[in-house]
């Protein structure tokens, strides 16, 4: 990614709204070859999807919860993995190092759905043999925008 990639990254980071006209004079392009660049980024899965950001309690689901959980390896491993991009309360599955599979990250609309989601969906998964819940009792800093890197000297 070139300098004028970074930059148009970093703009729709941080308004995804940004148009054309706007997004042109950050990168320094004309409107059409800033449009070009763009559909360049999709294309090559830089740019991998457009959303809005939506204020979790205002769509229902405020409570934050951070779930650790042990899956026996082997085939309940995989099967647990299908189980999790199905949940739509889950936002993130990622495996671990350390004592732990994997560290979920969870949205829910409060504590009985937790409850409900602990007991009736995640703990009934084959394999599961541990769960640690760590509730969030205030979320001092969200993002989803990430540190794009320098662009690479090379190109």
């Amino acid at each position: 990614m070139d300098e004028i990639d970074r930059n148009i990254t970093v703009a729709l980071q941080l308004d995804g709204s940004a148009g054309l006209a706007e997004l042109a004079k950050v990168a320094g392009l004309s409107v059409s070859a800033t449009a070009e660049r763009v559909k360049r980024l999709e294309e090559r899965g830089v740019i991998r999807a457009w959303r809005a950001d939506i204020d979790p309690a205002a769509a229902g689901c405020p409570l934050l919860v951070h779930i650790l959980v042990t899956v026996a390896p082997g085939k309940d491993e995989a099967a647990f993995r299908k189980a999790m991009k199905k949940q739509e309360a889950v936002l993130e599955c990622h495996a671990i190092t350390g004592d732990w599979t994997y560290l979920l990250k969870v949205r829910l609309a409060d504590l009985s759905a937790l409850d409900a989601f602990l007991n009736d969906e995640l703990r009934a998964q084959a394999g599961v043999q541990r769960v640690e819940t760590l509730l969030a009792i205030a979320t001092v800093k969200e993002t989803s925008i990430l540190p794009v890197a320098p662009a690479d000297l090379e190109e």
